[in-house]
């Protein structure tokens, strides 16, 4: 079993390794859209990339949703080569904005703020993209993946909301956050002190006052109570989805990372779990040019899950009478 897979990891990894950037030719061009969601109180923007056919085409399209770091913004997936890594496939890739807020419905919100950021991506976002777009909008037809804090948005989402994606993925990611922040809590410990945020503008992002990284980091309390940062904790959340619905899980993380210590805990988890998984850690820190060279591989491991699945459900519909004619 295992020299099967030892041998099926070689031919997969030979594959994607011709669609490294220099194979991929021009980068598919990236919109910046706006859209307004009730969840937040604002309008927020995105980044797509349409398959490179998808106006000569009627056909829909698999979406991986790709989720930016703290500090961060919608743009940051384009910068680090989303363009060039999408080229091959017949996918749809969306980058989001969510600012600071860890992907999360705040337990407290100040000055008259709305922040139920969960909400935005998984009932806003998502809604807004199927009806926009030609989407396969269904669970098969979904993936998330995200880098840092988006890591962590990334799984923490995947795991809350099994229904909706197949294929849930994390680079670098902060895995621990609400398990950490759990203990403090239990603890009593006080959270550990932040500098406060710039309040300087970044004019590139465009979105009326939400450039700079004061306006952009929530204000009140993202966890209250330890059961806050229990429902948000890959490492109890992964363990309450019944295993015939878990997505696929992709990981990795750089060597030189201060996050790896987190994605080989929750890996350790998984193994012990017998919860399929794929993890990758290679030379690296928590730096922009181990993203560009990861994503490619993340991409070709999560839209190949993402086609399975697909073939799976299509097979599952064909009337009986149908198959055994």
């Amino acid at each position: 079993m295992m020299k099967n897979y030892c041998v099926g990891l070689a031919t997969f990894v030979v594959l994607w390794l011709g669609l490294t950037p220099c194979g991929f030719g021009e980068p598919l061009p990236v919109k910046t859209v706006a859209f307004s969601s009730d969840a937040v109180g604002r309008t927020m923007k995105y980044n797509i990339i349409l398959p490179a056919k998808y106006d000569q085409s009627s056909d829909r399209y698999p979406v991986l949703y790709l989720l930016h770091g703290f500090s961060s913004n919608y743009r940051a997936w384009a910068r680090l080569g989303a363009g060039e890594a999408a080229r091959p496939y017949d996918l749809i890739v969306v980058m989001p904005d969510v600012g600071n807020s860890w992907y999360v419905n705040w337990a407290v919100s100040e000055d008259a703020q709305k922040n139920r950021w969960e909400d935005y991506m998984i009932k806003d976002l998502i809604d807004h993209i199927d009806a926009t777009y030609r989407t396969i909008a269904k669970r098969e037809g979904r993936a998330i993946n995200g880098l840092s804090m988006g890591g962590y948005g990334a799984i923490m989402l995947g795991l809350k909301h099994p229904d909706l994606f197949c294929s849930i993925g994390s680079h670098s990611g902060a895995l621990s956050f609400a398990k950490s922040a759990g203990e403090r809590l239990r603890s009593g410990q006080p959270a550990p002190p932040r500098k406060e945020p710039s309040t300087t503008p970044v004019p590139e992002i465009g979105i009326e006052g939400f450039t700079s990284q004061a306006e952009r980091t929530p204000k009140g309390k993202i966890f209250e109570k330890v059961e806050d940062c229990a429902a948000c904790d890959p490492f109890q959340l992964v363990l309450q989805v019944p295993r015939e619905q878990l997505p696929h899980i992709y990981l990795d993380c750089g060597t030189e990372d201060r996050l790896i210590a987190s994605a080989q805990e929750f890996a350790k988890l998984l193994m012990e779990k017998k919860i399929p998984f794929t993890y990758a850690q290679s030379p690296g820190g928590h730096t922009g040019p181990y993203w560009t060279r990861e994503l490619g591989l993340s991409m070709a491991v999560q839209y190949t899950i993402l086609k399975r699945h697909l073939k799976d459900s299509a097979k599952s519909s064909v009337p009986a009478a149908t198959k055994e004619n």
